[in-house]
């Protein structure tokens, strides 16, 4: 009888501790659980389902939650149809959304005139340099110029310039498709409406001493081109230029001011 009671007893204690437990992960779970606002899911519902990555988030789940909470722009889902796209917009609010066709541009123009870390010598493309050391570019936003890009467009949109050694996107094959922005490891590459006459060529957010110690022509924040604007389309953000393009007239005078030269023309998009 005192053993069968050495046995049962432990375990009736550990039976009832964990009855307890249980009772009170379930109590406080339901009292500290956020509630998921429906409109997420309406938002999802609506979205293409395809988990390609090209807006930039791992997924559609993810680009949901950033459309609901403004963290992202509808225009980045390229598989989504026009109609679903204008379903989210009613879904978050937007009165009069019309979806606008955008093309991808590669924010970097550094390439050869960029300071290399080292000389990448390895196998592979970009995905595989970003291995070593964040890869072979000083600037940690640099452009490596070894074809990730260029292998994921299936349109013959994006190719390395023989001249300065980094990706460009020729707006006349880009669907916008976002193959190009998801492959690089840089994350250096993203879209801008087709209409577009202008884009900042970098990424770099570093101090403007820091990026000019490492790019011939990367964005120092001298603010000149923010001064130039007629319209205030232009704004420093991070120690880097940014263009709202809903202000923007394409009157020129930013690129034609920048004294870097990192604020790119785009003479072929309509």
């Amino acid at each position: 009888m005192g053993i069968f009671l050495g046995i049962v007893v432990p375990i009736l204690i550990v039976t009832a501790f964990a009855a307890v437990f249980a009772f009170c992960l379930s109590y406080l779970g339901d009292k500290l659980s956020v509630e998921r606002d429906p409109r997420i899911d309406d938002i999802e519902r609506n979205l293409s389902g395809a988990n390609c990555g090209g807006c930039g988030y791992a997924g559609c789940s993810q680009f949901a939650e950033a459309l609901f909470k403004g963290e992202a722009d509808i225009s980045r889902c390229n598989p989504t149809p026009p109609e679903n796209k204008k379903n989210i917009a009613k879904i978050l609010g937007m009165s009069g959304y019309e979806s606008a066709a955008t093309v991808a541009v590669v924010h970097c123009a550094g390439g050869n005139r960029a300071v290399d870390k080292y000389e990448y010598q390895g196998f592979g493309d970009c995905k595989s340099a970003q291995i070593l050391a964040g890869g072979s570019k000083a600037c940690e936003y640099g452009c490596m110029g070894m074809c990730s890009c260029v292998s994921a467009c299936t349109n013959n949109a994006v190719n390395i310039s023989k001249d300065i050694g980094v990706s460009q996107v020729n707006p006349q094959n880009c669907t916008s498709c976002g193959r190009c922005v998801s492959a690089c490891p840089k994350k250096i590459i993203g879209r801008i409406p087709k209409s577009a006459k202008v884009y900042i060529a970098c990424s770099n957010t570093t101090t403007g001493k820091e990026t000019a110690a490492v790019c011939k022509v990367g964005c120092i924040a001298c603010g000149k081109c923010e001064r130039n604007c007629p319209t205030g389309a232009i704004k420093l953000k991070n120690s880097l230029a940014a263009i709202d393009y809903q202000k923007c007239i394409a009157c020129m005078k930013c690129a034609d001011g920048c004294p870097r030269k990192c604020i790119i023309k785009v003479e072929n998009n309509k």
